[in-house]
């Protein structure tokens, strides 16, 4: 779907729809009972169109790769998100140097006034659930890129992305750095080493030099008050659905 692939949403429920999607995929799915009070065979089985031009089935897929993928690694021991249908060939595998940012406003200013080189990998970070708070989504940054025509920067985040994200673009890095992990210690010019065919994303820096600079870290303090200053004591991390937690 667009913008990793041609297909708008309506060009989607012409072709049969979310219906027409559960036709293929069936022999994946688990027959359970969904919201419309239908089980999930039940509404594969009614389908009586598919344009399979949109909706391919399994044996003829567009991509060897699904359209979402879970990369893990040095840099995201508990995981990260990257909408892989939407990367280019070239930079499934890519490694540069990090350019380190405190927040999507920083970065905004960095990007927009050019000061990013072809090749680097964009971290914006403390933007994930407890030190967004609330996880706010980094679409400005990456339409900023396209928008001005890179093609080989990368970017990693412990925020999240929107369906309109392209390109080699990471989010729900965890542990996010308001909690300690690795993302809040990457330093400007490290090298990050991501890797779509081995799904992985590593911070190539050794473990002693990680942990001098764990011992020194201090986590980026916001002035929170009322609710979004209980939330961000209370939220779990991203891997876990971000969800309160029970103190």
């Amino acid at each position: 779907m667009m913008p990793g692939g041609p297909h708008s949403m309506e060009t989607l429920h012409h072709a049969g729809g979310i219906p027409a999607v559960f036709r293929q995929i069936k022999k994946y799915l688990e027959n359970c009972q969904t919201v419309s009070g239908m089980d999930t065979n039940s509404i594969a089985n009614a389908v009586t169109y598919v344009n399979e031009e949109v909706i391919r089935p399994t044996d003829s897929p567009v991509h060897a790769s699904g359209g979402l993928m879970i990369l893990a690694g040095t840099l995201a021991p508990n995981g990260a998100v990257v909408k892989s249908g939407a990367v280019q060939d070239e930079m499934w595998k890519h490694t540069g140097p990090a350019r380190v940012f405190d927040g999507e406003t920083d970065a905004m200013k960095a990007i927009l006034e050019r000061q990013i080189t072809e090749g680097d990998v964009v971290i914006i970070r403390y933007e994930g659930p407890k030190g967004g708070p609330g996880m706010p989504e980094m679409l400005s940054p990456t339409s900023a890129l396209v928008g001005l025509g890179y093609s080989r920067v990368a970017l990693v985040t412990d925020g999240r992305f929107s369906g309109g994200t392209r390109g080699p673009c990471i989010g729900h890095v965890s542990p996010e750095a308001a909690a300690g992990g690795p993302i809040a210690f990457v330093k400007d010019g490290d090298s990050i080493s991501i890797d779509l065919y081995d799904k992985t994303i590593k911070l190539n820096v050794s473990p002693d030099e990680l942990e001098k600079r764990k011992a020194g870290w201090k986590p980026l303090q916001k002035t929170l008050t009322s609710v979004l200053s209980r939330y961000a004591a209370s939220v779990g991390p991203a891997d876990l659905g971000a969800v309160l937690l029970q103190k």
